[in-house]
């Protein structure tokens, strides 16, 4: 990747020869359909283009490449608006929204940081850096934040 970042165009083909089977495979097994995993796994490939200059080459890569599917994946499962079964499922099925069921669950079990995180990633498809612009954090905390504040959600609806 640190070639790729230095311009070296046959890093990437590389990089696309080393990880696309194992991306495709992970969107194939989310997503059970062919013509969708081709098209996620093609922004993935282009959003890791596209924000090549953030890579931390003390960090590995594959962990960043997955994150960046990962992304594409529930952005994609956000786009189709079709009906879900529950909220913790829901970045792991591709028939549930976790958006959705947000709006459906009390959020006054939480911070008003929590809930300010939940509102903005979830209502208004904010970044992460646009929740850790408007918490005054970093973006690494604010992805704990809304991650801690969904398992403590998940948690505490499963006890119910």
């Amino acid at each position: 990747m640190l070639a790729y970042q230095l311009g070296d165009e046959l890093a990437f083909i590389q990089l696309y020869d080393r990880y696309a089977k194992k991306i495709y495979g992970y969107l194939r097994s989310k997503l059970m359909n062919d013509s969708h995993a081709n098209d996620l796994l093609q922004s993935t490939y282009l959003k890791l283009h596209k924000s090549k200059h953030l890579y931390n080459s003390s960090l590995p890569f594959s962990p960043w490449i997955f994150t960046i599917c990962r992304n594409e994946l529930t952005d994609f499962f956000r786009r189709q608006k079709t009906p879900h079964e529950s909220f913790d499922e829901g970045l792991h099925n591709p028939q549930t929204h976790p958006e959705d069921e947000v709006s459906e669950i009390d959020l006054s079990k939480l911070s008003e940081e929590q809930q300010t995180a939940l509102k903005m990633r979830y209502y208004s498809d904010a970044t992460f850096e646009e929740i850790a612009n408007a918490l005054s954090t970093s973006p690494i905390n604010a992805r704990k934040i809304v991650s801690r504040s969904l398992k403590y959600l998940r948690g505490f609806y499963e006890k119910q």
